[in-house]
């Protein structure tokens, strides 16, 4: 007996669908976890006061500063075994040269990382931000493209690749579209592109940024000096 075809959906479709569920449940091998509802913030810093302290931390960096590097990290260690309190979270690419708590000076427990060639915002991605903002508590959010991005330059040569490196391609390519094959122009597009997916992919994400508890923004990191500057 055929069976009967299902129907295809687009991207857009599949983030929006089951995404507003991430914040009260997880899977869990086909159970549900119940998460706290609703979730109670740690971090007592506003929005713009958090994006205001990643933002300081990168100045520390860049000015050689570093004041997390002279942290007891036993004593972090042992703070945060139980549980975490980070104030934000960052949308980073794996990219080996963006250490992303080094580059805004912080520490064990202050920033919800997630981490994935080409910092794109895939299902899995957006529901562990979702988790980081609903259930952690983060105040911002940022997408941190970075200079000499293999992941786009690789979208923007459309070359063979072996694998499933090409599986991050579609994800890149609207960026490439809009800037062309400029390669800072297309990191920053994508960045800013990611950055609006999730706060419209995501009932979670969009409802916390209009209530004015979560910020949701875009920057790009520049390899040789070291320096975020800021998209939006």
């Amino acid at each position: 007996m055929n069976a009967t075809p299902r129907p295809q959906l687009s991207r857009r479709k599949l983030l929006g669908i089951g995404l507003s569920a991430a914040a009260a449940s997880v899977l869990t091998g086909g159970f549900e976890l119940i998460l706290p509802s609703p979730a109670v913030a740690q971090s007592k810093l506003t929005p713009d006061a958090a994006l205001e302290a990643l933002m300081a931390g990168n100045k520390r960096f860049t000015s050689g500063q570093l004041t997390s590097s002279g942290q007891n990290l036993a004593t972090l260690r042992q703070h945060t075994e139980e549980k975490q309190e980070p104030f934000a979270a960052v949308l980073g690419c794996a990219d080996s040269r963006v250490p992303v708590e080094l580059v805004f000076d912080r520490s064990i427990g202050e920033i919800f990382v997630a981490r994935v060639a080409g910092n794109v915002a895939t299902p899995e991605i957006i529901g562990s931000l979702e988790y980081g903002a609903a259930v952690l508590g983060t105040k911002v959010i940022m997408v941190l493209g970075h200079s000499h991005c293999g992941a786009v330059k690789s979208t923007i040569q459309g070359k063979d690749v072996p694998g499933q490196i090409s599986s991050l391609f579609p994800h890149i390519r609207p960026a490439v579209d809009q800037a062309g094959p400029d390669l800072e122009a297309s990191v920053k597009a994508n960045a800013k592109i990611q950055a609006a997916l999730l706060r419209q992919s995501s009932t979670v994400i969009s409802g916390m940024v209009k209530s004015g508890s979560l910020k949701v923004t875009s920057a790009y990191y520049d390899l040789g000096s070291g320096t975020v500057t800021l998209l939006e």
